[in-house]
């Protein structure tokens, strides 16, 4: 996810991002009503959530669009749906990963802020949790907003739990609205070469994009958040990256996993490794103002404090695992 874009008012047709590859890719398909109802997730909104993946998901803007488009908040953030389903974040969080958290207090009970975070395991599992962390732990929960890569919009069933849950297609027009509404926003910046960077490779920070975000949290006067995580990196190992397959269905990457496509559908299920997420103190950018967004040193040297930060709290985190699993 880079931040770097020259601002556009233009709608994102997250219908060229092409849904149809991956059922193509996948080779099987269901209907969002039929994987709610199997799920025991059946209700009055299964319809709906059928009609907002055909419908809603085309309509999503760069910026905010008009509420008669999208519903809530003009992003299509449906708190009601979100408390219904965050019984299911919170089993994955207490039973499957087992997650331990570290100074999740450092995230403010209100005002803006930026959360950033490694990223890895291909399917943006690190962002759920992040946000089931703050929700489980903080003495005062309050939603975190991720920002999602466009293609994981065009996945069938993922783009409306991503819509409705509070998620919002990465840019920085879209950072920005919402920090200006004194959210809290997620960003992971090393983007979609993070999600699938090789299993040798695992636990290396990346640089963090050119630096977008803190010009973004520069213009807003936003605190920055680093967030350490590990345990994604093992959730889908990634053995090898077919480019030219992915090319061919237009994707960012094809991972290769010890699983995938090797047991098909059953090769998506995500491994039950032990997470561990730490959240380190606020970088107060305030104090050098909107107009330091354009100074390239400045940027520079926030972007590798927050990675150095990253980087060995990451290393301090896997020092208390004694396996990937424990």
């Amino acid at each position: 996810m880079s931040f770097g874009r020259k601002k556009s008012e233009q709608p994102a047709n997250l219908r060229a991002v092409g849904a149809n590859r991956v059922r193509t890719a996948v080779g099987l398909e269901l209907k969002p009503s039929n994987v709610f109802i199997r799920g025991g997730l059946q209700g009055e909104w299964h319809i709906e959530a059928e009609l907002m993946i055909m419908d809603a998901v085309g309509a999503l803007r760069i910026v905010s669009p008009p509420r008669e488009e999208l519903p809530s908040d003009g992003f299509g953030f449906d708190p009601d749906f979100t408390e219904r389903v965050k019984n299911v974040a919170l089993w994955f969080y207490r039973k499957y990963w087992r997650v331990e958290t570290d100074g999740v207090t450092n995230v403010p009970a209100r005002g803006r802020a930026l959360l950033v975070a490694n990223h890895a395991g291909i399917i943006p599992y690190d962002g759920a949790m992040i946000r089931t962390a703050i929700l489980a732990e903080h003495p005062q929960p309050r939603h975190a907003r991720m920002l999602v890569v466009d293609w994981a919009f065009a996945m069938p069933f993922t783009n409306m739990l991503l819509i409705k849950t509070g998620n919002v297609l990465a840019h920085p027009d879209n950072a920005t609205a919402l920090l200006e509404r004194d959210e809290l926003v997620g960003v992971f910046p090393e983007g979609v070469k993070g999600a699938s960077k090789p299993y040798r490779n695992r636990y290396r920070i990346r640089r963090l994009g050119r630096g977008g975000f803190v010009q973004v949290a520069l213009r807003t006067g936003s605190p920055i958040i680093p967030v350490a995580v590990v345990g994604s990196e093992e959730v889908h190992p990634v053995i090898a990256d077919l480019q030219p397959l992915a090319r061919m269905l237009r994707l960012p990457a094809f991972p290769i996993t010890p699983t995938f496509p090797w047991f098909g559908l059953a090769g998506l299920v995500p491994l039950p490794s032990k997470w561990l997420i730490a959240f380190g103190e606020p970088i107060d950018v305030a104090r050098f103002g909107p107009d330091a967004a354009g100074d390239a040193r400045l940027v520079l040297e926030l972007s590798e404090r927050v990675r150095e930060w990253i980087q060995s709290s990451v290393h301090r985190l896997l020092s208390r695992r004694q396996t990937i699993f424990f």
